[in-house]
């Protein structure tokens, strides 16, 4: 099941599911966040669209935490110069930092170096256990990153997490199948990123049993995965993001997000 949040024709927004190629509002009044919490995968019977038609927006608007692994690939450890962390090296950015998979993003005037950073998503269910995963970007100021001692303006401002397009739970998608997808991103078109995730340093249940030791993981939970090598400040000459830029991050299995960087506010 790809469970989803969209705006249908007439402006009403929706939770649902993706099959095949229609958007269908659950006809029972369950959200997204409610069927994570209950682990209900009855399937939605409620109008339906053609995705041409709706609006994907995330599909839990404001997860509860976003936690987010840092240095996670071993290509992007070596591009940054820094060393391969023995334990998973885990932030937070706020709920308020969740936006739609395919909107515009516009960051804060105050940055000057603007990234991205495609990732796996995984989203909690019911118990702490992983209900599925998602596409997600990670959009950093390098700036603020590299001249602040922490990172929550850097990589917390409003809207600096677009993820979606919709949640593929893991009756279609394993956790132990999330250690070999292909992940990519390009900007303009151009291809910037490419890896597999199993490239990543700690896989899904390791990050997931690492945070649960400390931390009651919640239902619509998000840990972003880490981003592997080919980001933009680590290239020779920098190639950061600016007004305008398109970035797209597609996971095989998942889906793709597609969003255009907006004015700065």
């Amino acid at each position: 099941m790809r469970l989803a949040r969209f705006t249908a024709p007439g402006g009403h927004v929706h939770d649902g599911e993706v099959r095949e190629s229609r958007a269908v509002a659950f006809g029972d009044g369950s959200t997204v966040a409610s069927r994570l919490a209950s682990g209900d995968r009855t399937p939605a019977d409620g109008a339906s669209w053609t995705l041409a038609e709706v609006e994907l927006l995330a599909p839990v608007e404001r997860p509860p935490i976003i936690y987010a692994v840092g240095l996670n690939f071993t290509d992007h450890v070596a591009e940054t110069g820094r060393t391969r962390p023995e334990k998973p090296l885990v932030f937070m950015k706020p709920p308020t930092s969740a936006a739609p998979p395919n909107g515009v993003i516009p960051y804060p005037r105050v940055v000057t170096r603007l990234d991205y950073e495609g990732e796996l998503a995984v989203v909690i269910g019911a118990g702490g256990a992983v209900a599925g995963f998602a596409v997600g970007d990670d959009v950093t100021a390098r700036d603020l990153q590299r001249t602040e001692t922490q990172w929550t303006r850097a990589k917390g401002f409003d809207r600096s997490c677009p993820w979606g397009p919709w949640i593929t739970t893991t009756a279609d998608m394993p956790v132990a199948e999330a250690g070999a997808l292909r992940l990519r991103t390009w900007v303009n078109g151009e291809p910037r990123q490419d890896a597999s995730t199993a490239s990543m340093i700690f896989d899904v249940p390791t990050v997931v049993s690492f945070l649960a030791e400390t931390n009651t993981l919640e239902p619509g939970d998000l840990i972003l995965m880490g981003t592997p090598s080919g980001i933009g400040a680590a290239m020779d000459p920098p190639r950061l993001l600016a007004e305008g830029d398109v970035v797209r991050i597609e996971i095989e299995r998942l889906g793709a997000i597609e969003h255009v960087i907006g004015a700065p506010w």
